[in-house]
């Protein structure tokens, strides 16, 4: 357990390994750091912003974890202009079911996606039966207000 030397002080290795653990997902090294990552973002990120943060990383494995984080409920994904962004979901969220119905904002500016948690997407009756709803995004756009100063 010594790569869990790499995980800094403010971020305790036992407390990231036990929300790994409570999901189901196998604690290694590389899943305790990609989890410090995303819990140090304010925005949602792509595989890339990723990727440029674990510069001696494999592509595939980081992949890899960010698809386990997302099947198991620890992220959820954002599709905005055919660009996917990953963040962290709400801890009641699990493998099962993902319950981030927030509304998500992109800046017409400079790209970036915030998870708006505070605006929830209301729930919607579908017109007819036969019909199941597996996904639901809400996103607003505009100009974000480090573009707006």
């Amino acid at each position: 357990m010594c790569n869990r030397l790499y995980i800094l002080n403010e971020m305790k290795a036992d407390v990231l390994e036990k929300e790994l653990l409570s999901k189901n997902i196998n604690p290694t090294a590389m899943r305790l750091l990609v989890l410090k990552f995303f819990k140090q973002q304010h925005k949602a990120v792509t595989l890339g912003d990723i990727e440029a943060g674990f510069d001696q990383s494999d592509r595939v494995t980081l992949y890899r974890t960010v698809k386990t984080f997302e099947s198991k409920g620890l992220i959820h994904s954002i599709t905005s202009n055919n660009v996917t962004q990953y963040a962290l979901c709400n801890s009641d969220c699990n493998e099962k079911k993902h319950r981030d119905t927030h509304v998500h904002f992109v800046c017409r500016n400079c790209g970036q996606t915030i998870c708006l948690t505070q605006v929830l997407i209301p729930d919607v009756e579908v017109p007819a039966a036969g019909f199941v709803v597996d996904d639901v995004e809400m996103v607003f756009k505009g100009v974000c207000a480090d573009c707006e100063l």
